[in-house]
């Protein structure tokens, strides 16, 4: 006879979009990435997408390698190490809220939400995958 599966333990999560809006006075914006902090195993995860053909539409003077440069920031800060710069330093939850603090730029972060999960990167993955890609 085998015995019943335990129950994953899940913790809490906090994880903010990354949007691209072009042209602030339309108010329209296209999903980048995800960001995703859990302050339980102290990881700061990040995924990106540069939808060109989904930017152009919206702007088409949009500087694609600003924003391409903008993402790859955004990456670099949240892995953390020497590719971050001076938030090299910081710990994951500050780079968090670093990255997530209001800013008017085309690239931007949107609201913070959170959520529960046993297992980060798979969370990660399935908030890309339903609202970036």
């Amino acid at each position: 006879m085998t015995e019943p599966a335990e129950p994953t333990e899940r913790h809490d999560y906090e994880y903010a979009l990354v949007r691209a809006v072009p042209r602030v006075e339309r108010g329209e914006c296209v999903n980048l990435g995800v960001l995703l902090y859990c302050r339980w195993q102290e990881r700061l995860l990040a995924r990106t997408l540069l939808p060109e053909s989904k930017l152009l539409a919206l702007d088409p003077a949009i500087d694609l390698a600003g924003v391409a440069r903008a993402l790859r920031g955004i990456e670099a800060v949240a892995a953390g190490g020497p590719a971050a710069g001076p938030a090299a330093g910081d710990s994951p939850g500050r780079r968090f809220r670093w990255l997530t603090a209001p800013r008017s730029a085309v690239v931007q972060p949107g609201p913070v939400h959170t959520g529960l999960t046993a297992d980060p990167e798979a969370e990660l993955a399935r908030l890309f995958a339903q609202l970036v890609a």
